[in-house]
């Protein structure tokens, strides 16, 4: 086919010698099959922010720090250049949690390189060697469906220990490949510890999950992965051999207002003597 002109420089630079067929386009990217040698990869070429349908939501940039300062400055101000930077932070948010991810033993494509906005990684095959599809697209016995659900509620936990949350989690970004599940489309993955929103957008992720998995399995729709996985995390019990139980109790322990209370005021004291120290 002709190569497009977002992948030319693959080929110039010789990251990859063809492009074989456009695989999927999707609401924030185009993925491409392309042979590198003997291999077959994929390459992930982002579209422009104006052409994307999922937009870069401050929930999940929360958190996200850049070194340079002027950079930092020129996202802040929303100027030409700082949305320049802030749709290469977007990009590379997700190569970033690629490395990171396999790194923990994470079931995710494997990456091999990012290249002029294009990201080169592993095509997932399923079992006869093409390319895998997504769960949305198969159905499931209900012993298929509990394996799979088990088996990537314990990504999730493995994510989670690696300090990532994907925060956009669902049947339309798990590639069922030929050894199981595979977790993919990261540019809007959070940091767990640096993000406020990072235990609600789990919760979401694995309620999405377990809505599609519950559809064959309904005993499935009965159980919260997602409140007890987060719980074991701020307790600071989770680890990739944890058992979960799909079971939660929320705590009814009545809110001590006063000291509630006690605490704001204390906070608002200290805010106001740092500042009578700063004017002084």
């Amino acid at each position: 086919m002709k190569i497009p002109q977002r992948l030319q420089p693959l080929i110039e630079d010789g990251l990859a010698d063809a492009v074989v067929r456009q695989l999927m386009s999707g609401k924030e990217a185009m993925v491409f099959v392309v042979r590198c040698g003997d291999e077959l990869r994929c390459a992930k070429v982002y579209k422009e922010a104006s052409k994307r349908s999922f937009r870069q939501a401050v929930d999940y940039t929360e958190g996200r720090k850049t070194k340079n300062s002027r950079k930092a400055r020129a996202m802040e101000k929303g100027t030409r250049y700082g949305r320049k930077v802030q749709e290469e932070a977007w990009q590379s948010a997700e190569v970033d949690a690629l490395y990171r991810l396999a790194a923990a033993g994470v079931r995710v494509p494997t990456p091999y390189n990012f290249h002029e906005g294009v990201l080169l990684m592993e095509l997932v095959t399923d079992g006869e060697g093409d390319p895998a599809p997504r769960l949305n697209d198969v159905d499931f016995t209900e012993d298929e469906a509990c394996t799979h659900h088990r088996s990537l509620m314990a990504q999730v936990v493995r994510m989670l220990c690696a300090g990532v949350v994907h925060g956009d989690l669902s049947e339309y970004n798990v590639l069922l490949g030929a050894e199981g599940p595979v977790i993919i489309d990261l540019p809007q993955a959070v940091d767990a510890a640096g993000n406020n929103h990072a235990s609600r957008m789990l919760e979401r992720d694995v309620g999405n999950l377990t809505a599609f998995f519950g559809r064959f399995a309904p005993d499935l729709l009965t159980t919260d992965y997602g409140n007890e996985i987060w719980s074991l995390y701020e307790d600071g019990a989770l680890h990739p051999g944890v058992e979960l139980t799909g079971r939660f109790e929320r705590s009814v322990k009545p809110v001590d207002l006063d000291s509630v209370m006690l605490e704001i005021d204390d906070a608002r004291a200290e805010d106001a003597a740092r500042r009578l120290r700063t004017q002084g």
